[in-house]
């Protein structure tokens, strides 16, 4: 049985000036959505098209990065703890101490994407489908960040799993390190999924589509091993927050890929 590292969640001080772990890896979310994303746009303009420049992906990224962190800090406050910030509304602004909620920051960037594709007069799901395969990554970097701060740990486990964790700071039962999980379904498995999925043309909607559908099912498996959280309908232990948020992406995902085939055929 291991035991989690208690890592200071503060990486780097400097003075009065403090760089928390929670959000360099956020740093290295964004860094590896633009990486990705001039990647695709050097050696796979095919796939790619609609007139898709390296500057207009600088563009993207910071609606992107508006989109994430508004949405994202948003989302934690009404759909996970409202009680605790309606009493405490200042720490609304603390987003280094961590807190930010997936389906809040898939929504913020869903408006930002829609205002850039207003400003570009481009197709939104010609912007969907180009950044949902570099999204992925950054959401194994979040859940990384999430183990260095001990939060959203996993529920009781076995003694006898290899690798179940000790949170201290929670209690002294062993569980399941479900950041490590969720991490590897809706970061690295997603990824390849999307990134070999999309290496060949598709239909518009179909990639979006799959990243609905992918990180739905994939959400859905990984609640089953995290300690659920509160939310706006209490704790449940049969259908988590997460996993209420995570049905209507895989049914919108679905109807993404029926219509999508269709006009293609």
């Amino acid at each position: 049985m291991l035991t989690h590292p208690q890592f200071n969640p503060v990486a780097v001080s400097l003075g009065p000036l403090s760089v928390h772990w929670y959000g360099l890896m956020y740093l290295v979310a964004f860094i590896q959505f633009w990486w990705l994303g001039r990647h695709r746009i050097l050696h796979h303009p095919q796939l790619t098209g609609d007139g898709w420049t390296l500057q207009r992906l600088d563009d993207l990224l910071f609606h992107g990065v508006l989109g994430v962190i508004l949405g994202g800090r948003l989302g934690q406050v009404l759909f996970y703890e409202p009680a605790y910030y309606l009493q405490q509304p200042l720490e609304i602004l603390a987003v280094w101490r961590g807190g930010m909620s997936f389906h809040g920051g898939f929504l913020g960037v869903l408006v930002a994407m829609w205002l850039h594709a207003r400003k570009t007069d481009t197709n939104w799901l010609v912007i969907t489908d180009f950044i949902a395969p570099l999204v992925p990554l950054g959401l194994a970097a979040g859940r990384v960040g999430n183990f260095i701060n001990g939060e959203l740990w996993g529920r009781v486990a076995d003694p006898s799993l290899p690798w179940a964790m000790i949170f201290p700071r929670v209690d002294a039962l062993p569980r399941h390190p479900s950041q490590i999980y969720q991490a590897t379904l809706e970061g690295l498995l997603l990824f390849a999924i999307l990134w070999l999925y999309s290496s060949r043309p598709r239909p518009r909607a179909a990639v979006s589509g799959v990243f609905l559908i992918g990180y739905g099912v994939l959400r859905w498996i990984g609640e089953y091993f995290r300690s659920p959280d509160a939310g706006i309908f209490g704790f449940s232990y049969t259908i988590s927050m997460g996993q209420w948020l995570s049905l209507p992406m895989i049914l919108i995902g679905v109807l993404f890929l029926v219509v999508a085939h269709r006009r293609h055929s």
